[in-house]
């Protein structure tokens, strides 16, 4: 009786080759794979031959990241991936498995990057929206074009201080136009100024938290009732002592809102969520439903709004300082250059989620990039 031969995989042979340059089975503590490459949490990275493995036909490059070791494939990697479980004999694990192995592989930095990548990475879709809506916004109504005439109101042309005349923009010569602009003001004022909303939520369900606690803390953080953080600036100290406090009677709390601010809510979200750690090892189950998420958020908001939300607004602005004069000051050139030549290596390590707090901050200041807005509605 002949035996038909066993169909090969498709990439089986470069898996066992794969295998062999890793370090051998033994070698590896978790593999699993996300839209483009195979990720490895291994035993001693060392072990890897990185030369033999980026020469195997299906592979495109591999780095290092986050303590994974990821080897990219392309397209077919799930393919490459069933193929290689059968051939080394390893069972796969979810990306959560995977990112559990990997914190051993991870130094303190590495886990505050991961972390930072795992809180924004969710939120992402909404400030790219957010962006684009924003910059056409700033077309709309911000850029001056000449062939649409010069500006003119009551019958007075307008122009400039320095004598230059004032061109209409497209909303001020389009009806159609202007109701676009003013109707994309909604979800561009949504995304932006409120957030912080979207940062604690994400920050609660990275830690395993309520995330309906984290709504709910975030919209603490922008209620109407307190005193838009776009506002701060122009309302005189007088008028915010008198208007804007809580009054406790021998101190008072000012209600300063948080709106567009990254470092407040992040830290804020942490709050909560260790706060609710905390109090989860400690009361009863029977009665932690209704003693948790109290003893929880009402401490948490204290702290927010006396603590952590001035100091978070304090290195935001210090942040922001520091960067915009960068892009702006003298030796702009010089500083866009270093940023951009870092910002590659900075997305490899996840070091760019740090520069969120400030593209979201320029969206208003910085003409030059697609996160731009005129604040007024």
């Amino acid at each position: 009786m002949i035996l038909a031969k066993q169909k090969m995989g498709k990439f089986e042979k470069d898996a066992k080759i794969l295998l062999d340059a890793i370090g051998g089975k033994e070698n590896i503590s978790a593999v699993s794979h996300c839209a483009t490459r195979m990720r490895f949490v291994l035993a001693d990275e060392k072990k890897a031959d990185v030369k033999a493995i980026e020469a195997i036909p299906a592979v495109k490059g591999t780095f290092t990241n986050a303590g994974q070791f990821q080897v990219i494939i392309g397209n077919d990697v799930p393919i490459f991936y069933n193929d290689f479980t059968a051939v080394s004999g390893i069972e796969g694990v979810s990306k959560e498995a995977a990112k559990a192995a990997t914190k051993s592989n991870q130094n303190p930095v590495q886990r505050v990057m991961t972390m930072l990548a795992e809180i924004f990475t969710p939120i992402i879709p909404a400030i790219i929206v957010g962006g684009l809506i924003l910059g056409f916004r700033n077309i709309l109504e911000g850029v001056q074009i000449q062939a649409l005439g010069q500006k003119i109101v009551d019958g007075v042309a307008q122009y400039a201080k320095d004598g230059t005349p004032v061109y209409n923009t497209i909303v001020d010569v389009s009806q159609f136009w202007s109701g676009v602009n003013s109707f994309l003001w909604l979800p561009g004022e949504a995304i932006f100024h409120f957030l912080p909303v979207g940062i604690v939520w994400s920050v609660s369900r990275k830690m395993g938290t309520s995330q309906i606690l984290g709504i709910v803390f975030g919209i603490c953080l922008v209620s109407p009732q307190l005193l838009n953080a776009y506002s701060v600036a122009g309302t005189p100290a007088s008028e915010i002592a008198k208007k804007w406090v809580w009054d406790f009677g021998f101190f008072t709390v000012r209600k300063i809102g948080y709106q567009a601010q990254v470092i407040p809510a992040l830290l804020a979200g942490l709050s909560l969520s260790y706060l609710e750690i905390f109090w989860r090892k400690r009361i009863p189950e029977v009665v932690s439903m209704i003693f948790v998420p109290f003893l929880s958020l009402i401490p948490a908001l204290i702290l927010a709004h006396t603590v952590l939300g001035p100091i978070g607004w304090t290195l935001g602005q210090w942040l922001s300082t520091a960067v915009l004069a960068g892009l702006t000051g003298p030796v702009k050139w010089l500083f866009g250059a270093i940023f951009g030549a870092l910002y590659a290596p900075f997305v490899i390590t996840g070091l760019h989620h740090m520069a969120n707090d400030c593209f979201v901050k320029y969206r208003s200041r910085l003409s030059c990039i697609c996160l731009l807005s005129d604040e007024s509605s």
